[in-house]
């Protein structure tokens, strides 16, 4: 649609901005904006069109169960081969790409607690812009306690740098813990900013702009961590 392709061309346009300049401590409120407008930008797309009804939709899969764990991976990489082996449910299987078009759930049960595994349909390069079905699969996979990464075994180093990214991109972090920063959102006050550990990695001017790109102008912020402006817009 029109709207797609005018925030994939100012992705675009902030992509290049953001590569051309120079990394050092003059253009670090420079970057971390734009890395905020970046994030911002890509959560839109993976929102879909306002009015469309579909914005931010996973597949239609009830959440049950003591955790759901959702695969991710290329097409054709044996997500619906594993699902078959250890659940008791069936996930078509081909040897031909994009055998899977929705979420296929089973069951693991272990020690008593029943794990929901979804089976997610391959995803493409690009996905964080919405390509192929990178919209569904990245926001059902929001929804998961664990983000298990299938890989190609024969590309397994360039595929696993690969889904990372598309996901990054997309806020969600592989094997990261969040950041000890809390953000409390009030209805009056302004930003509030504290800190208990000195901050060498951002500051109060970057975080309330960037507040403030996201339309939050009450709000109460409290840095426990000396954490990065990514992990802040996360």
């Amino acid at each position: 649609t029109q709207a797609k392709m005018g925030i994939l061309e100012r992705i675009k346009d902030i992509e290049e901005e953001y590569a051309k300049t120079q990394k050092n401590k003059r253009t670090e409120y420079h970057l971390g904006l734009l890395k905020a407008r970046l994030a911002q930008l890509r959560s839109q797309l993976l929102e879909g069109e306002k009015g469309s009804g579909k914005g931010g939709e996973g597949f239609d899969t009830k959440k049950r169960g003591s955790a759901r764990e959702a695969m991710v991976g290329f097409p054709s990489v044996g997500k619906s081969t594993l699902l078959c082996k250890i659940t008791d449910t069936e996930s078509a299987t081909a040897a031909y790409e994009f055998t899977t078009l929705t979420a296929v759930p089973g069951n693991i049960k272990h020690n008593g607690a029943e794990i929901q595994l979804l089976d997610l349909p391959g995803i493409v390069e690009g996905a964080a812009e919405g390509k192929g079905r990178g919209r569904q699969v990245i926001a059902t996979a929001r929804t998961a306690d664990l983000v298990l990464l299938m890989l190609d075994a024969g590309k397994g180093a360039v595929h696993k740098a690969l889904l990372e990214e598309e996901l990054f991109k997309c806020g969600i972090r592989v094997n990261i813990k969040p950041p000890d920063v809390t953000l409390t959102i009030k209805k009056a006050g302004g930003i509030s900013f504290g800190k208990t550990v000195p901050l060498t990695l951002m500051n109060e001017k970057l975080c309330r702009d960037i507040l403030g790109l996201y339309k939050i102008h009450n709000a109460e912020v409290v840095y426990r961590e000396d954490a990065t402006d990514d992990q802040f817009i996360d």
